[in-house]
């Protein structure tokens, strides 16, 4: 089984953006690296916000692209090509609208489910989705057409705290993910619910 080698937090750049539910994945990325006393820094050769960090005994590659997210795959072309790094030895944070907050699950491989971040993730890999995502629970709007207001909007107070309750079992489980040892993370997290 594969070792996760990196993890990549899709979101947009700028203080706009910032507590946006579209930058879910950037969120947990960023507590990441905060609770690994590592601050994530400007890297123009990944295009984003990079960071080295020693966890659950292992170094890992924390990347924040500062691209838009519809551009988020040559972020992780770059880190890809220049550590060398096969797909499945990415997981890729992301919110989901599919999923309520203050829950989260692991998934290999798949399509992009209209997500436009995955979308050219899997372009940039040369259309190679076998990468490990963490599907990070926003909830739905109930309308099609309000998505990309909600996903670019900010979440209420109870939803943020689930949001982050989540982030606190997703990082209990990474050092099963990151060893590869899928069916324990996911049986942890995926039974976990932070009612928001």
């Amino acid at each position: 089984m594969s070792q996760v080698k990196a993890i990549i937090g899709l979101g947009n750049p700028g203080p706009e953006y910032d507590d946006t539910r579209h930058n879910a994945g950037a969120w947990l990325v960023a507590a990441i690296a905060r609770d690994s006393h590592t601050p994530l820094r400007a890297e123009r050769k990944f295009l984003g916000h990079y960071a080295k960090v020693h966890f659950a005994g292992q170094d890992l590659h924390l990347l924040l692209p500062q691209t838009y997210m519809n551009r988020s795959g040559g972020a992780v072309a770059a880190l890809c090509q220049f550590f060398k790094l096969a797909p499945d030895e990415l997981l890729v944070a992301h919110d989901d609208l599919d999923i309520v907050p203050g829950t989260a699950r692991y998934k290999q491989g798949g399509g992009h489910g209209g997500h436009n971040g995955l979308r050219d993730v899997i372009r940039a890999l040369g259309n190679d989705n076998s990468f490990h995502r963490l599907r990070i629970g926003i909830g739905h709007p109930g309308d099609a057409r309000q998505v990309t207001n909600y996903v670019l909007g900010r979440p209420g107070k109870a939803e943020r705290a689930a949001i982050d309750t989540v982030f606190g079992e997703i990082e209990a489980t990474l050092p099963d993910a990151i060893r590869g040892d899928w069916a324990r993370a996911m049986n942890r997290l995926h039974s976990f619910s932070a009612e928001g």
